[in-house]
């Protein structure tokens, strides 16, 4: 209580004045001793509202202490609003761009929508004249598969049959070979026999005519023997 009284008259510059307030006029009929308590127990009243002014001063300066951080603390909060803040603000500005580009793409696709149905219709009719055709288209391929099928068959009759002959053939044609080099065999041995023939007629040949020389050599030899005998009776 004194303190709220006291900071009250700090702050309006209004102290007591002690001498005029609290110590009695010289006029007062009081001694010595009794202005001496009185001066003390005065002193005891000021050190209390002094400690109290103190301690109230204590109180305001932790209170300045507090508000002064929680002064900060609002600051720092409010810098984080605003850039929270700023920050909504520029998603808001995106998220509006981008709905008013959807809804421009939608209003284009309404647009769009009457033709696109059509397209659709047309594309519907198209698919059932395909599907027709496609049945048509079927038929006719199963019948030319079949077809295909057929000729795929005769045609792989007629490669082994062409690979039969072919086969035929080429058992000819070694055989031929192997013929061909027994009579070329052959012929080599006749040529050596005719050759070896020749030559026994040429040796039998000079042979003969040796013998028929001897045979005239004697002969005269013969004579002449006689013609000498005849000359000598």
């Amino acid at each position: 209580v004194h303190g709220g009284r006291i900071e009250g008259q700090l702050e309006e510059g209004n102290l007591p004045d002690l001498e005029d307030n609290l110590i009695p006029s010289t006029g007062c009929e009081l001694g010595a001793e009794a202005q001496i308590r009185f001066l003390k127990a005065k002193l005891r009243v000021m050190q209390e509202e002094l400690d109290a002014i103190g301690q109230e001063y204590s109180k305001k300066d932790e209170e300045n202490e507090n508000f002064s951080s929680r002064l900060k603390e609002v600051e720092e909060e409010r810098g984080r609003l605003q850039r929270a803040a700023s920050l909504h603000q520029s998603q808001a500005e995106k998220y509006k761009l981008l709905s008013e580009e959807a809804t421009r793409k939608s209003e284009d696709l309404q647009q769009k929508l009457p033709m696109l149905e059509k397209e659709l219709e047309n594309l519907k009719r198209a698919q059932k004249q395909a599907a027709a055709t496609q049945s048509t288209t079927d038929i006719r391929l199963n019948r030319a598969l079949e077809e295909a099928e057929k000729y795929k068959m005769e045609l792989n009759k007629l490669k082994q049959s062409n690979k039969d002959v072919v086969n035929q053939e080429h058992k000819k044609l070694e055989e031929l070979k192997i013929e061909n080099k027994r009579l070329e065999k052959q012929k080599e041995e006749l040529v050596a026999g005719f050759k070896k023939q020749l030559k026994l007629i040429d040796i039998l040949k000079r042979q003969k005519m040796h013998i028929e020389s001897a045979k005239m050599l004697s002969f005269t030899e013969e004579e002449f023997m006689k013609a000498l005998e005849w000359g000598n009776p």
